[in-house]
């Protein structure tokens, strides 16, 4: 049997790592400014993290839903406190796709409808239901195609308002800042905006932090530069560290109904301590406030580098735009300078590295993308 081609590869066989950097299998050492596509929060190989998993796997890795769990508890709680939403609940899973597939799933249990509005260039996951609010016809198969969905311009709150006043609408959802769709990050106005729209017509507002949350902006998460709360957060990716683990926070305004929602493999015990000790280094090590510090330096920098239309970001979460793809420079980038980086569509660049990584791990990095865009004129 051999595998079934759905990605496009590299030819580089990653085989280990250690903090922001990682080695294939021929002994080539490259900076990982991708995370594994902002999976890997802080950073590879971390020991107390591996110490965690280690022990917990010695332990008991698994037991099903049927029984307590008290990291689960612990996890719940030390997260609401490390993020500000301590009178949230906490409903655990396994990957991102399924958290926005849950929080949709619950605002249709909560308002009795059926409608969503999503974002243009929008990506929340290749689930069924996620996937019908992703905005992209070539992922999304005739049997997903359901009409539930309503795609809205970004940024323009006028048309949002205008969607929201019909009174059918189970939920919005919008990503902290648009991942996919280019590092799209969304104005103050906008988001109060949309929070008091929605609040008005009974619509439930989802906010997809899966890729932006977890510290990457430089707030734990994007949406908390915009002074709102929402309904329903997801998270997902950096909330393990490479370990399948999602969650959706919800707010005290859903009453809880036992047998609604479920999951065989979420909150195990396995993932739960990943993601407690992920916590853990959040804290000790300060990587949200170095996200923000680091990732700072990096955007002001980018933006005196000529070549790019465009550069857009917060934190380690940066997009620099093209007028051109940008395929030949990622892969120089890559098979030349030993840099891994992640792509938006075929213009983008996207910067989502370990939250761990330093000033002179981004000096390094403008140093070769500044070569890399003169050798490339």
């Amino acid at each position: 049997m051999k595998l079934f081609p759905v990605y496009s590869l590299f030819p580089v066989n990653i085989v280990k790592g250690q903090g922001q950097k990682v080695w294939d299998d021929k002994g080539q050492e490259y900076l990982d400014l991708y995370g594994g596509h902002a999976v890997i929060s802080i950073g590879h190989a971390h020991p107390h993290y591996v110490e965690a998993v280690s022990r917990q796997v010695a332990t008991l890795g698994f037991y099903s839903n049927s029984v307590i769990n008290r990291l689960q508890e612990q996890f719940a709680e030390h997260l609401g406190r490390v993020c500000g939403y301590e009178d949230y609940s906490f409903f655990m899973i396994n990957s991102g796709a399924e958290a926005n597939e849950n929080a949709l799933k619950l605002a249709s249990f909560h308002t009795g409808r059926s409608r969503v509005l999503s974002l243009r260039k929008a990506f929340h996951g290749r689930t069924s239901l996620a996937v019908e609010v992703t905005d992209n016809p070539r992922i999304i198969a005739p049997i997903n195609a359901c009409g539930h969905v309503t795609y809205l311009p970004w940024g323009d709150l006028e048309a949002a308002k205008a969607e929201l006043a019909k009174g059918d609408v189970a939920a919005l959802i919008i990503e902290g800042i648009q991942g996919v769709g280019g590092i799209q990050v969304p104005t103050d106005e906008y988001m109060h905006g949309l929070r008091e729209a929605c609040t008005a017509n009974g619509t439930v507002m989802v906010l997809d932090e899966i890729q932006s949350g977890y510290g990457r902006s430089g707030k734990f998460f994007a949406h908390q530069y915009n002074g709102i709360k929402p309904d329903l957060i997801t998270v997902a990716k950096g909330i393990a560290n490479g370990l399948p683990c999602g969650g959706l926070l919800i707010s005290p305004m859903f009453q809880p109904v036992i047998g609604q929602l479920g999951t065989t493999f979420g909150g195990n015990h396995l993932a739960c301590a990943a993601a407690n000790a992920v916590l853990d280094v959040i804290e000790s090590e300060h990587l949200v406030e170095n996200a923000a510090t680091v990732g700072a330096y990096l955007l002001e920098q980018l933006r005196q580098i000529p070549g790019p239309k465009e550069v857009r970001g917060r934190g380690l979460m940066i997009g620099m735009e093209f007028s051109e793809p940008i395929k030949e420079i990622r892969q120089r980038l890559l098979f030349e300078e030993h840099i891994f980086t992640g792509v938006s569509g075929t213009n983008v660049i996207r910067l989502l590295p370990p939250l761990c990584i330093t000033r002179q791990d981004a000096d390094r990095f403008l140093e070769s993308y500044s070569k890399v865009l003169k050798g490339n004129k």
